[in-house]
């Protein structure tokens, strides 16, 4: 009973690999068929690249999370913990995010070469996330100047008061 949480952990993630690995393979099947079969006149050596960058781009975040989802056991066999929950967000949000990117890019490739633009928004992302989070650890500039006539009031009968002084009072007898 006390490792109920970590059996349904390590069952939830073991399912969702089996989907991730479903949607990789649906994919990949989907491309080869159409692109190379379907299309195969006009089958070049480009889109053999493009079949090895998504593979690449397939592969790195799902090995990723399938070392996140592996369970640990304790030194006697016995399951210890399930696994990385890989419902939460943050980086694995992002390599989830990269294999679904990357399975619209390659089916929609089919399409039009132009979808391979849509890879841009991998990096884009990342800059616009490392900009925030270098902007938070420079310092900023004198906040004075963008404080509004509401809080400088505030601030001011703030200090006002500070500056009084405490009076303390004492009973006499």
């Amino acid at each position: 009973m006390a490792n109920q949480g970590a059996k349904k952990r390590k069952e939830e993630n073991a399912r969702h690999m089996a989907n991730l690995r479903r949607i990789i393979i649906v994919c990949n099947v989907i491309y080869v068929l159409v692109r190379m079969v379907v299309f195969h006149s006009s089958f070049t050596w480009k889109h053999w690249i493009g079949l090895i960058l998504t593979s690449v781009a397939y592969l790195i975040p799902y090995q990723q999370l399938a070392r996140m989802a592996q369970p640990a056991y304790a030194d006697d066999g016995e399951l210890f913990d399930g696994g990385f929950d890989m419902t939460t967000g943050g980086v694995c949000g992002y390599l989830h995010d990269v294999i679904y990117i990357t399975s619209f890019v390659q089916v929609m490739s089919i399409i039009s070469g132009k979808f391979w633009y849509t890879y841009l928004v991998i990096p884009a992302f990342g800059a616009y996330k490392s900009f925030g989070f270098i902007r938070g650890i420079l310092p900023q500039g004198s906040e004075g100047d963008a404080e509004d006539e509401k809080s400088r009031k505030k601030r001011e009968k703030m200090e006002k008061k500070m500056s009084r002084g405490k009076f303390v009072k004492t009973r006499t007898r």
